[in-house]
C-alpha cells in the first residue's frame, strides 16, 4: 500500500483578486493539475474578475471567465503550505511555518489587454519555476 505525500497547497493573494492572483491560480491549475491544491483571494476583492485578464488569459487557451473574486480569509491561509503575495503588502496575514513568495508584479487593474500579456507571460515563468519545485512531475 503506497501512501502518497500529501498535495502542497498554494495560496495566491493580490488586493482585489481580480487580476494577478486569477492568473496565478489559473495557471497553476492548468500546468500542475491534480499535483498541487490552488486557492487564490484578495484582502479587497473586486465584484468581476478585470475582463481584460479574462481576455489575455482566453488567447493562452485558459477560461477564467467563470471565476469570481474571493475575500481573504485566515482558514484559506492557515489551509496553505505556501502563500504567495502579489502587492498586498501588510494586509496579507502571516502565520509561523507557512513559506511566503512576494512576486513583484504590475498591477493589471485598469490596463488594456496589451499591458496585461507581459504581466500573464511573467506570471506563467513563475508558476512553472514553483511547480519545478514544489510538485514535480
Amino acid at each position: 500500500m503506497s501512501t502518497a505525500a500529501p498535495r502542497p497547497s498554494v495560496l495566491f493573494v493580490c488586493v482585489h483578486n481580480a487580476g494577478r492572483s486569477q492568473m496565478a491560480a489559473a495557471f497553476l491549475t492548468h500546468l500542475a493539475g491534480d499535483r498541487v491544491e490552488v486557492r487564490s483571494a484578495g484582502s479587497a476583492p473586486a465584484e468581476t474578475v478585470n475582463p481584460a485578464v479574462v481576455q489575455a488569459m482566453n488567447e493562452v487557451g485558459i477560461d477564467i471567465s467563470a471565476e469570481t473574486p474571493k475575500i481573504l480569509t485566515t482558514e484559506a491561509v492557515q489551509a496553505s503550505d505556501v502563500v504567495i503575495t502579489m502587492g498586498c503588502g501588510d494586509t496579507c496575514p502571516v502565520f509561523p511555518g507557512k513559506r511566503y513568495l512576494d512576486w513583484k508584479l504590475d498591477d493589471p487593474a485598469g490596463q488594456g489587454v496589451e499591458a496585461v500579456r507581459p504581466i500573464r507571460d511573467g506570471i506563467r515563468t513563475l508558476v512553472e519555476d514553483l511547480i519545478t519545485e514544489i510538485a514535480p512531475a
